[in-house]
């Protein structure tokens, strides 16, 4: 395997849960690209650790979904195609639906509270489109939609949609591409944030649906076109 540039900024003797958080965040920023193969003894010495630890941050991401472990070959970073793209933002709209039912019964409190939390994310985003760094716009773009399911409160959803956000970010920054509708993305959220503070269920169902169907037939048309 060769040493991506970057990849080791781990000191002492690193726990399997840092060094997959590490991984994670190296693969989903294309640092680890689709279908290259992780090996558990060359990244133990990258990262001056044994190799225990490594295999059982491997092991956690495969479960994941952020690797893929395939016997008698090895880990390999995934390549995503358009079916999974489909499959993860299907998912991502079956879980913010039901994370936007659940937010919007918690009480005025809880609800301004996350209303507060995603209008901070919402003028980073802002600064971001002047700036025009798209990878930095996939990051806050998956922030404001996981702060909407953190605000439920609900351990299990919270933890579902940790790697639902994660393969979100890999299909766009792994296939290389950046918004195509940059323009609308800050109105976009502005919208789902209008409707959750007016505690419009129903309106801010249907804005989720809109806004990641959308993203879907941006990635597979890009997708389709390389």
């Amino acid at each position: 395997m060769a040493s991506p540039e970057g990849v080791l900024v781990l000191e002492g003797r690193p726990t399997a849960q840092l060094i997959a958080d590490h991984l994670r965040e190296q693969i989903i920023q294309g640092v680890f690209r689709p279908g290259q193969q992780i090996n558990e003894s060359v990244l133990a010495g990258q990262l001056h650790t044994s190799r225990g630890p490594v295999r059982e941050a491997l092991q956690r991401l495969a479960q994941e979904g952020i690797l893929v472990s395939l016997r008698n070959r090895g880990v390999f970073v995934p390549e995503l195609s358009i079916d999974d793209i489909k499959e993860i933002y299907a998912v991502r709209e079956a879980v913010e639906s039901a994370s936007a039912n659940i937010l919007l019964s918690t009480g005025p409190e809880q609800i301004a509270r996350t209303c507060r939390s995603v209008e901070v994310t919402l003028t980073e985003m802002a600064a971001q489109v002047e700036l025009s760094d798209w990878q930095a716009l996939t990051r806050l773009d998956m922030k404001f939609h996981t702060s909407l399911v953190e605000g439920t409160g609900n351990s299990r959803l919270i933890r579902i949609y940790d790697t639902l956000a994660a393969e979100s970010r890999m299909c766009i920054l792994n296939l290389r591409v950046s918004y195509p509708r940059v323009g609308a993305l800050v109105q976009e959220h502005q919208n789902l944030l209008d409707l959750l503070a007016a505690g419009d269920s129903e309106g801010l169902k249907q804005a989720i649906s809109r806004h990641l169907r959308k993203a879907v037939d941006d990635l597979t048309a890009i997708t389709l076109q390389e």
